[in-house]
């Protein structure tokens, strides 16, 4: 229900981005003749549709088809202004730099104030229509826990997921600490004890979803109640699931090792996984043919800006925790670690200036092409890290080292979603959104992942 909800959501976006984006067009044309000819309109049809086209892939690397940015705040506008600087831009080129058959400067121009104003108008209803409470489905969350709480701060903070939570059903009101009472009606919900009837709040309150934070084969009598509400039509999610669905990301502490046998089906990523094999290995040997050249121009800047080798070698842990040498251009100075493993940090005073361009534009890892070839890493996945690292990692954040079920890659779910990480919380924050990848991988996650990874380092966003 959840993702039927979300993808009609994202559909209802493209589908209204659609129509205003022609008729922007048709409103220019009649604006700017006084009538539309059928003659003038297939003219204008076939270039500005191409132009169309990018623009909604521009819309998509931006975030503006995820749910969780429809709002309407300073960040939302800010993304919209960017979006449209990048469009039109785009648009100018192509009419004027490839040369296509016709160089609509006014018209160009008023399609783009016309868009911009419509738009900017379309986003802010839907942005308004999306957390209205009428339209939202009422949700009832069963047990009291630290991942409850995480789920009530979602829902609270981001009500354009057009989900209202009502209330939340606490087993077990002796074992309730009076901090988690304060902060749960804080949010303005009501704790519902064993004494009321879970049935006829489920009624009263028009609760169309049950989440449970609990394991319900511990708790039949509940389950018995829970079964009865089917007649009633409500859909039923244990919590990781439900988090997982909302927020792009599994919630650590709210899974178990029962979770990793019900959810990896590696039998069914058979194909995707020779496919991907086989796009690596060409897209890898592509690049590198294409970025040889650039070498030598790039070892110049790297000698002339500090002393050491041209090349980084690294250990690293790949799929199924085997180790390899992960291989990068330096862009840090010569003995940066000379006080052993440290977390690279924003603004590191360990990078050269040259590093720091290359870590923006990705540039330091034309090397690990190589380690694609060899297999040892893929284009999309989490990223390698250091045995170092993971040994301390994995004795605080539980299921660390299971992010090596699948072969590390040059980006992934985790970069686009959490770009920068330097401490524990980091690391714990970048396993989730990794889970989440190591679940759901697909060729369409991964083409949605590399579209995002062109927007960050289009916009030196890399570290």
């Amino acid at each position: 229900m959840i993702n039927t909800v979300a993808k009609l959501k994202k559909i209802l976006l493209i589908v209204g981005d659609l129509f205003i984006l022609y008729f922007s067009l048709w409103l220019v044309l009649l604006v700017r003749y006084g009538q539309v000819e059928t003659e003038r309109w297939q003219q204008h049809f076939l270039p500005f549709s191409i132009i169309f086209a990018v623009w909604l892939i521009i819309f998509y690397i931006n975030n503006l088809y995820e749910l969780k940015t429809a709002r309407n705040s300073l960040d939302f506008y800010a993304i919209i202004l960017k979006s449209l600087l990048w469009c039109a831009s785009l648009a100018v080129a192509f009419f004027y730099l490839l040369k296509i058959g016709i160089a609509p400067k006014t018209n160009l121009a008023l399609q783009l104030i016309f868009f911009s104003l419509l738009f900017v108008f379309w986003r802010n209803l839907f942005n308004l229509l999306a957390k209205t409470k009428a339209l939202a489905n009422n949700v009832l969350i069963i047990g009291l826990t630290s991942a409850t709480i995480q789920l009530i701060k979602e829902l609270t903070d981001k009500p354009q997921h057009g989900l209202r939570l009502v209330a939340v059903f606490n087993e077990n009101p002796d074992l309730l600490s009076p901090e988690l009472e304060n902060e749960v009606r804080q949010q303005g919900l009501k704790i519902i004890s064993p004494d009321v009837s879970l049935l006829d709040t489920v009624i009263d309150e028009k609760i169309s979803i049950i989440v449970s934070a609990l394991d319900l084969h511990n708790h039949p009598n509940l389950l018995g109640i829970i079964f009865r509400c089917l007649s009633l039509k409500i859909t039923f999610f244990d919590l990781p699931e439900f988090l997982e669905k909302i927020t792009n990301k599994v919630p650590v502490n709210a899974i178990g090792q029962i979770w990793f046998l019900e959810n990896f089906k590696e039998e069914k990523k058979k194909m995707y996984e020779i496919s991907k094999r086989i796009f690596d290995l060409l897209g890898a040997l592509i690049l590198f043919i294409i970025t040889l050249p650039f070498l030598p121009l790039i070892f110049l800047v790297v000698k002339l800006n500090s002393h050491g080798p041209f090349l980084f070698r690294q250990i690293r842990l790949g799929k199924s925790g085997h180790r390899f040498l992960a291989i990068k251009i330096r862009s840090m100075h010569r003995n940066a670690e000379i006080n052993g493993p440290q977390w690279a940090q924003k603004n590191d005073p360990r990078v050269t200036k040259s590093g720091r361009f290359m870590r923006k534009t990705r540039i330091d890892e034309i090397p690990q092409l190589i380690n694609i070839i060899r297999g040892e890493m893929s284009f999309i996945g989490p990223r390698p890290e250091r045995p170092e690292f993971v040994e301390k990692l994995e004795q605080k954040i539980p299921f660390y080292r299971e992010r090596n079920l699948v072969k590390p890659g040059l980006t992934g779910w985790a970069q686009v979603n959490f770009p920068y990480g330097s401490s524990e919380e980091d690391a714990l924050e970048k396993l989730q959104y990794d889970l989440y990848y190591i679940k759901n991988r697909s060729f369409i996650l991964d083409l949605s992942i590399v579209l995002k990874t062109i927007k960050i380092v289009l916009a030196g966003g890399g570290q």
